[in-house]
């Protein structure tokens, strides 16, 4: 319902890439310095009526909001409170973006963990059924990381520096670098549960109970 009142009644293009130098206003109001030149992407706008990039937000604010309710409603906030504490800095940052119609690259861009997700769920179903496959799991674990590498601990690093670097440390700037921060932390700890249960074992000293299958929740 939420992103229906987005949709304009006439054409409707998504943002592309631009043939300028340095990022757009689609990452800011302000643009910054030329130097930063990486994702150029700005909203199509030559007479056609376009679609406001913010309104691809809603769907994935959408999902941390039934999420956050299903855990809730399930009873198992005790058990989910860190995948709770993610939800709700999630959805306040994009709120704050569907209002504002800042940083709309930097949300596009971390959307980009939905890829790592296949991945983590492929290796949750596998470890839930008892299949034995293991040479389906063994391939898995190994294009489990490079894929949680390339779209999880690549875009927040590069997220993480550009905002540290050029956005103001100060209202919404400061708030959305502190989530950043943030998830920064969450996403290191569970890559390194993930490091210790499929590549080190040896390493996780009873922590059987909190592996990293419900990772895939964390940064949906």
């Amino acid at each position: 319902m939420v992103p229906a009142g987005c949709q304009p009644p006439g054409p409707s293009r998504l943002p592309t890439l631009s043939q300028g130098g340095g990022i757009s206003d689609a990452w800011n109001t302000v643009t910054p310095p030329s130097s930063s030149s990486l994702l150029p992407l700005t909203a199509a706008g030559d007479g056609a009526q376009a679609r406001p990039p913010q309104c691809s937000l809603p769907h994935p604010a959408g999902y941390f909001i039934h999420d956050s309710l299903d855990i809730i409603f399930n009873h198992q906030s005790r058990s989910s409170w860190e995948y709770l504490v993610h939800h709700a800095m999630a959805i306040s940052a994009f709120v704050s973006l569907i209002i504002t119609g800042r940083f709309l690259v930097a949300a596009m861009l971390l959307l980009l963990v939905e890829v790592s997700n296949i991945f983590l769920t492929v290796r949750m179903l596998l470890k839930m059924s008892n299949v034995p496959s293991p040479a389906l799991y063994e391939a898995n674990k190994y294009v489990n990381l490079v894929m949680y590498f390339i779209f999880r601990l690549a875009p927040q690093s590069y997220l993480t520096w550009y905002f540290l670097r050029y956005v103001e440390v100060q209202g919404q700037g400061a708030f959305l670098t502190t989530n950043l921060l943030l998830l920064d932390a969450m996403i290191l700890m569970y890559f390194s549960r993930l490091l210790r249960s499929d590549f080190f074992p040896s390493l996780r000293k009873g922590s059987a109970g909190r592996d990293v299958d419900g990772e895939k929740f964390l940064i949906d």
